[in-house]
This record gives structure tokens, sequence and C-alpha cells, in this order.
């Protein structure tokens, strides 16, 4: 969901509309582990795991541009320990892969 998006709905339930209320709000969730930020969509994503420390790996769908969170517990270890072999502290990650989903993956123009 973009900024906008966003607005639109607190808009709705009487809160503010202008856009410095939405980032503030998606900063607010995203600081709080409970949104991420997808950068290659300029968009946000609620959480699937809140309150636990993880680095999630968004797989996002190139067709119909559905987003998944999934589990990245060996691509932490090993980005961290390649941070740790040039003394580098990584305070910050987000990676995020571009394919297609299940159900695009098996339609005919997706094979094209």
């Amino acid at each position: 969901m973009g900024a906008y998006e966003v607005l639109d709905r607190l808009a709705a339930d009487g809160f503010g509309n202008q856009p410095p209320v939405a980032y503030r709000a998606l900063e607010f969730l995203v600081e709080n582990g409970l949104a991420h930020r997808v950068r290659r969509l300029n968009a946000f994503a609620a959480c699937m795991r809140p309150g636990e420390d993880h680095a999630p790996v968004f797989l996002i769908c190139r067709d119909c541009g559905e987003v998944a969170e999934a589990g990245a517990d060996e691509v932490r270890s090993a980005l961290l320990a390649a941070a740790a072999r040039h003394n580098f502290t990584v305070e910050r990650a987000t990676v995020e892969a571009l394919g297609l989903c299940p159900r695009c993956a098996q339609t005919p123009e997706a094979e094209a």
C-alpha cells in the first residue's frame, strides 16, 4: 500500500488528509516493527512477524504486484558474515526479489 492509499483510508476515518499525516503514520509503523517499506514498489507492507527481530526477503510478483514476506535467516547470516569480514556493522537490510507468484507463473502470458 502506498502513502496516498493510506492517506485516503485515514481521511475516510476522519483523520487528516495531508500527506505528512500518512507519512508520519507509516514511519511510526515501520519504526515499531509493524510494517516494512518495499522500495521497489514505493509502498509499505504489513509485517508478518511483528515483534520479532528479523530481516525478511520480499518476493514481488512482476506481473500482479503481489508481495510475500519470506523468512531469510540464511540470507541474514550470510550478510552478517560478509559484513563482519569487513568490520562493518549492519543496522538495517532489505532484500527484494522480483519474479512470478505461483498464480502468475501458471498463466500463458507469463511463459512468453
